[in-house]
């Protein structure tokens, strides 16, 4: 699948979001929303793969930056790119927390912890399963 280009995805209104994302992939991605932890189909998927955006399909995360590490989600401990992902401050729910939100569609993917977990950057990416899609490698 192809990346959506910046016009169209300029032009595209509520209405053409959730006709393009099933119910829960629009609430995580254009809602800000988290789907419940162990529940997503990439949670321990150990495929060889491009992970995408499921809204624009604009590259993410390479499997070789994933983790297991308990939480619930999938887990990264780099982008594929700097430029893929934006990282803002989210004070929501009376936490003090870093957003990644996909630079290409502005779509809401989960967060990032620098928590020191044994990795080679001591970041994770803890990203909702729904808001993801995976390019296997053939």
């Amino acid at each position: 699948m192809k990346t959506i280009d910046q016009d169209t995805l300029r032009t595209m209104t509520d209405a053409d979001w959730r006709e393009r994302l099933d119910e829960l992939s629009y609430y995580v991605l254009r809602q800000k929303g988290t789907e419940r932890a162990f529940t997503g189909i990439y949670t321990d998927t150990e495929t060889a793969g491009t992970y995408h955006c499921k809204g624009c399909h604009a590259p993410l995360f390479s499997s070789t930056a994933k983790f297991h590490s308990g939480c619930g989600w999938p887990s990264f401990d780099q982008v594929i790119d700097k430029q893929a992902v934006d990282e803002t401050l989210d004070l929501s729910h009376g936490m003090r927390r870093i957003e990644v939100t996909c630079h290409h569609c502005g779509g809401h993917l989960g967060h990032v912890f620098d928590d020191n977990y044994v990795t080679d950057t001591g970041l994770r990416y803890c990203i909702n399963s729904a808001a993801i899609v995976l390019d296997a490698d053939k």
